[in-house]
């Protein structure tokens, strides 16, 4: 029988994932590199979908120190949600030990934890957004680290797409850019020409996207289902140079036509 790989990914969510990284990880407090590791893993603990960065205790210029805890972050969770950055480090789904990480006069209070795993048992899993800035050999990474599991394909196309919501027309074009990212819908990049910027007005949301870049959001004006619905990536990294003055829309928001076939957007992933 044959196997369809994307469910099989999807059964092991609920387990504790970890894949060792060849290249040299770093991770600044100011200017001070206290973590400096070129044996490290990425990471996922279960119900996890991005990972983070685990390395050997050796490879932290800090004190580790039993963390105190007193709330429980995962039961602000719901049951069984998959979890992205937007859930905080600390809601461990592995089992294993809170640790403090002293750097000098600062105190990264709950930014380590060490698995019970015993095949995590010599690794420190770090939280990112713990930390000043993170580097992949001397390349800066912003977001989270990047998934070597995890694709993004910009693609040129001719086909006719458009967008509407609630019936009204909010780009058309017939040279769409499609994005393939693992884990998502496929999103359409209209050519900022094809866009109707008189329904969409400024947003002061940004979000990083450790693939993709820097985005600036926009939403459709006086309509509460339009909150920063449109976004582009103003600064883009060097592997999505495609996507540069390009606007896109939550597929899943509106109402999506391609070559006149109005679009079903499934995802086994929703956020």
């Amino acid at each position: 029988m044959a196997l369809h790989i994307t469910p099989e990914f999807a059964k092991m969510l609920p387990m504790l994932r970890f894949e060792p990284t060849p290249r040299r990880i770093r991770a600044l407090v100011g200017s001070d590199a206290v973590v400096d590791s070129t044996n490290a893993f990425l990471v996922y603990e279960p119900r996890r979908v991005t990972p983070v960065f685990a390395v050997p205790p050796e490879d932290i210029s800090a004190g580790l120190v039993p963390a105190e805890t007193e709330d429980d972050p995962l039961a602000m969770v719901p049951p069984g949600a998959l979890m992205d950055p937007r859930y905080p480090f600390s809601a461990h789904t592995a089992d294993g030990q809170a640790l403090d990480i002293v750097a000098g006069s600062q105190v990264l209070a709950g930014a380590g934890f060490r698995p019970s795993d015993a095949d995590l048992a010599n690794h420190v899993v770090l939280d990112f957004f713990a930390f000043d800035s993170w580097f992949e050999e001397d390349n800066e990474i912003k977001g989270h680290p990047r998934d070597p599991f995890h694709r993004v394909d910009a693609r040129d196309s001719s086909r006719a797409v458009r967008m509407h919501l609630n019936g009204e027309l909010l780009a058309e074009t017939r040279q769409p850019l499609f994005v393939y990212e693992t884990m998502l819908p496929p999103r359409t990049y209209f050519p900022r020409s094809d866009v109707d910027w008189d329904l969409l007005s400024p947003s002061d949301t940004q979000t990083v996207c450790p693939y993709k870049g820097t985005a600036s959001y926009w939403s459709v004006t006086d309509d509460p289902a339009g909150t920063d619905l449109a976004w582009s990536y103003e600064s883009v990294l060097p592997d999505s140079g495609q996507l540069k003055d390009r606007v896109s829309f939550f597929d899943e928001r509106v109402e999506t036509y391609v070559d006149g076939a109005r679009q079903e957007i499934d995802s086994i992933f929703r956020f």
